[in-house]
């Protein structure tokens, strides 16, 4: 057993792929074969072993079954593009702890209600005398109440994946005369991003291609609500090494909605549009490119570097490392543009979410630069910003009746 690895069949065993995907545009496992690369073993396994209940292909090697791959076959998606810059305004589930602070009740003693409670930053207040905490104006009400007659408030708490109760009495700040409990919170958030993709049949949408996390706290913000709106990019701030650059973009969250944002994930902000979001140059959308067909060489990436004047720039996959479990930096993406060189020094903060296209294919989208060296980053293979999404990217299988 000692020198199977030697032996060619079984690394050519080993090199078979546990599952094969297929789209509606490619052969069907019946008429394919499935082969590594190797020219001397090419005709040592056989893929004409298919089961006609799952169309799996079944591996032979001397007449005895080794291995099987499953094959599953992939809905013919269409995406529009993005690239649009985007504002995003996110409104916490319950209210985040950020820092806190003493109250002086009086002159001998301050001290911190929330913090000898041993409330932590980080902390998610949900509720207060059993009521939900969505603002802090209905934290700031409970405290008032509760102070006013002298009695605690009784908290249900977040920390990580566990929550459970506290209770605290709030302090009267004389300075001011208010009941204090001593929390710095907060219960929204707001930002800027790129639109990566929008999947007219559902009307869902995915950007930024990278969870929101609190800049205090810098956990991901679970939320309660969201609105995404156009924005306009007013100018942008190159990057250098060790300093990355930004872009700055103006919005109005009163005027310019154009969506909800329902989910805040380690791929990206997800929802609804209110309206069909256009693309003039792919106005009829472009196929998905799943992370087995990208390959290193040239891609382009959509953003936005003035007003809401779309763009289209060279850039280069330098790696690609597709994995069958999600991960958020899939790709290396380094960017060959002149212009874009120029004008921003290659990748900055708020072009995240930057779709990738290859071979007339959208492939990912641009999630994080590097530090050190802000003309590469990395990119999220597209399909996982689709399953976030909610958008299933699978044919349901349909089993065939033996019998029949």
């Amino acid at each position: 057993m000692l020198a199977l690895p030697l032996f060619s069949p079984f690394q050519e065993y080993i090199s078979i792929p546990t599952e094969l995907r297929i789209s509606t545009s490619q052969s069907s496992p019946e008429t394919s074969q499935v082969w590594s690369q190797s020219d001397e073993t090419r005709t040592a396994f056989s893929s004409e072993n298919v089961d006609p209940t799952t169309s799996d292909v079944y591996h032979e090697f001397a007449g005895i079954p080794l291995k099987k791959t499953d094959v599953r076959e992939m809905k013919d998606i269409h995406l529009i593009p993005g690239g649009h810059s985007v504002g995003v305004q996110l409104q916490t589930k319950g209210v985040l702890v950020v820092g806190h602070h003493l109250v002086n009740e009086n002159k001998e003693e301050s001290t911190s209600p929330g913090e000898q409670s041993d409330i932590q930053v980080g902390d998610i207040l949900l509720k207060g005398n059993g009521k939900e905490l969505n603002s802090m104006e209905e934290l700031s009400d409970i405290v008032k109440s509760s102070g006013d007659q002298n009695e605690s408030v009784k908290f249900k708490v977040k920390r990580g994946e566990e929550t459970f109760e506290a209770s605290l009495t709030p302090s009267l700040n004389k300075q001011d005369g208010q009941y204090q409990i001593g929390l710095y919170v907060r219960d929204s958030a707001a930002g800027i991003g790129t639109m990566s993709f929008y999947h007219p049949e559902s009307g869902k949408y995915g950007a930024l291609g990278h969870v929101i996390a609190d800049m205090d706290t810098r956990q991901p913000i679970e939320i309660n609500e969201g609105t995404i709106v156009e924005s306009n990019v007013t100018s942008i701030e190159k990057g250098n090494q060790g300093v990355p650059g930004e872009k700055k973009a103006e919005f109005s969250l009163r005027d310019d909605r154009i969506g909800t944002i329902t989910k805040n994930s380690s791929f990206g902000i997800f929802g609804k549009l209110d309206e069909d979001m256009e693309n003039e140059k792919y106005s009829n959308g472009l196929p998905v490119g799943y992370s087995e067909e990208v390959k290193e060489g040239p891609a382009k990436i959509l953003t936005v570097l003035e007003g809401e004047k779309l763009q289209e720039f060279d850039v280069e996959i330098v790696s690609n490392m597709p994995k069958d479990e999600p991960v958020t930096k899939g790709m290396v993406v380094k960017v060959t543009d002149p212009e874009l060189l120029e004008k921003t020094g290659g990748i900055v903060q708020g072009m995240s979410g930057s779709p990738i296209i290859q071979d007339g294919k959208i492939i990912g989208a641009v999630t994080h630069v590097f530090v050190n060296d802000p003309t590469s980053g990395y990119g999220v293979h597209i399909e996982w910003m689709l399953k976030e999404a909610g958008i299933d990217i699978y044919k349901k299988e349909e089993k065939l009746n033996k019998a029949g």
